[in-house]
This record gives C-alpha cells, structure tokens and sequence, in this order.
C-alpha cells in the first residue's frame, strides 16, 4: 500500500499534567488559538493533526500529559534493556493507533529503498517528570512566538533522528549535542522527513542485539531556507529564517541550528527496529566495511600524525571524537566525516598518499 505523505497522522494523548505543576508550567494559549492535544484519540475525529501540513494555528498549542497516560504502557522483561525508560518513555502496545501509523510509514518508507524492516518496539515520550515538561514548555513558547510572528502558522512537522543506542539515550537525558554529521548543509542537527527515514537510517547503529533506534521528534521549522551543500552556516542567514531545507518544495532534510537544537526539536517517540535484508540495489549502508584495496591508512596512524599540520584545538576536537569512536559512542562514518571536516579532503588524501598503507 503506498502511503501518502497527506495520509501520516498521529492519534493523541491528552496531556494534563499529574504533579499539580502544569498550570504553572503551561505555555500560554493565545485567544484566537485554540488549545488542542497534538494527538487525537481517534483519527477520524475533526481535530486530528495532519503532520505534513501544519497550516492551521490550531495544530500548534501543546498541553501536558494525563496521570493515566504518563503511567501507562506496556512493560515486558525487554524494556529493562531500553535505557529511555529512565527519561519518562513508556512502551505502547501494537494495539495502539500510535504503534500501527509509525511502524506503517516506517515500514513502507525504507521498503520503497529497498530495506525490509520489522518494528520490534515504540516508546513514546510521557513527559513523567519537571524537565521533560519543561523542555515542551519551551518548545511551546517559541512554537506560539512563531505563530504569533507568522500569522498563526508555526510549521511543526515530524521528522526522524538516527542515532546509536547510546546516542539516543544520551540525547534524552541532556538534549542534543555537539552534531555528528559532516556539516555539509551547515552546523545544525539534520533530520529526515517523515517520508525519507533512510536518511536517519545511516545515522543508526546496531546494539548488541541487532536492533537499531530512530527518534520520531516534532520540529519547529517556522519559516525554513534553504541551505545549499558547503554554505557553512551557523545559524539562518536573516531573521526573516528559522531553520533549513535541503528543497523547498520536496525536503529529504530539515536542518535546525544548534541555537535552536534543543528549543525547536521535541523527541516524542524511540523507535526500535530490525533491518532484515537490503536490495534493489540501493547502497549497502549496513554490510561491515570491507578492507580498501587501494591507498588507505589506519585512523590511528592518521590521529598521531595530524599535530604536526593543524593547530591544538582541532587535534583536541578530534582526539575527543576518537575516543568516543573508540568506545562504541559514535559510529565509524560519524568519525570519518568529521575527520574529513576538521582536516579537509586535499590534506587528507596527500597524508594518505605520504603515510598511507597499501595492500
């Protein structure tokens, strides 16, 4: 079944908050805005949220989770292994309207590339504790100052994040940090849009038990640009920008500066996941490296001998990344893009060339 981008809508939850705290923390709801949940329980209801096409204001106020839905979910002896469940995730069943729409669109999405999935679990945020909630609390504000700025329009859309397991954890414990991408769209975080999960997909690594992870987060994107391969931005060009597009019209990528990373990207569910097969074709992003036939050298090797060409600083960045490389914490493309970014192509093939190895 091919699934249209129009047809990717969420049911919600309702979002009370369960601690007494959520008229103090609620963001404020304009008068002409209507307040509405971001998910509807039922998606034939006239409130429900069409993720693709965030036009109407009222698909942009947030309210807080209920005691019933911040409790709920469904355990099994697996999710002791799911180091989010520490942030607030729960677990929702395959019954859930959630659980059948994002593994549908997953599923098809990396089918059309040629990837065979199988969604093994879905998490979803339940904003339990104070900084959870205030994390949408902000999201929230700068979602209603948009708005306000953009006659009611805040373009909130969904997108996916790859990551390592330790990764997303990590993201869900203390927000998003130093972007491990090349930089090619500039200094921000990329995501990929709802209907381009392969994107996420080469971002992802395999746990120890084969599964791979992927955030499905709202974004703010507000009014978006777009950024052209190697601009070297940091943040939107004018203040007439919000964030970034890879195409205005067909977007495969959102890119959202790291000023912004962690007040206009809402994780809301960790989806966890098994590649069964790979074809059609379709570049082999999840086969073990093979070993070069031609000029290569080892990444060591490369990591002592780059002092005597670049300044401290650069060396620190990079014998940081090795180390987090080295542990597991980021994956081997991550390491080799940004060794590529800091050291540049032309001094990395001519070190190749002078010190390299070949076989």
């Amino acid at each position: 079944m091919n699934i249209k981008e129009q047809e990717f809508k969420l049911p919600s939850h309702s979002m009370e908050s369960n601690d007494g705290n959520s008229e103090r923390l609620q963001p404020p709801s304009p008068k002409r805005i209507k307040t509405i949940t971001p998910f509807e329980d039922h998606p034939d209801d006239a409130d429900t949220v069409n993720l693709h096409s965030s036009t109407n204001p009222e698909d942009q106020a947030l309210k807080y989770p209920s005691p019933s839905d911040c409790g709920s979910g469904v355990l099994s002896p697996d999710d002791e292994q799911k180091p989010w469940l520490s942030n607030g995730f729960v677990r929702i069943g395959d019954g859930d309207m959630r659980y059948e729409t994002i593994t549908k669109t997953l599923v098809a999405r990396l089918s059309s590339c040629g990837f065979s999935a199988q969604v093994e679990t879905i998490h979803r945020n339940g904003y339990s504790s104070m900084m959870s909630r205030a994390r949408l609390h902000s999201f929230g504000i700068y979602s209603q100052a948009i708005q306000t700025r953009s006659n009611g329009n805040g373009n909130v859309k969904y997108a996916w994040y790859g990551a390592s397991k330790h990764g997303i954890s990590e993201i869900l414990s203390y927000g998003f940090g130093l972007p491990l991408n090349n930089g090619v769209y500039g200094h921000g975080v990329y995501l990929s849009t709802v209907d381009h999960p392969v994107e996420s997909l080469q971002s992802s690594t395999a746990d120890e038990d084969g599964l791979r992870h992927m955030l499905l987060c709202r974004v703010l994107l507000g009014n978006p640009e777009v950024i052209s391969p190697g601009s070297g931005q940091y943040h939107p060009s004018s203040q007439e920008f919000d964030s970034g597009v890879d195409n205005l019209t067909s977007p495969k990528k959102y890119i959202v500066w790291t000023t912004k990373m962690n007040t206009h990207i809402m994780p809301e569910y960790v989806v966890s996941f098994r590649i069964l097969s790979c074809c059609n074709g379709y570049p082999k992003i999840l086969e073990p490296p093979k070993h070069p036939s031609s000029d290569w050298m080892h990444l060591d090797t490369l990591i002592k001998a780059l002092p005597e060409f670049l300044p401290a600083a650069a060396i620190k960045s990079l014998s940081e990344h090795h180390n987090e490389y080295k542990k597991q914490k980021i994956t081997r493309h991550a390491m080799i893009q940004r060794v590529r970014h800091v050291v540049g192509d032309e001094l990395l093939m001519l070190m190749i060339k002078s010190y390299g190895e070949k076989v």
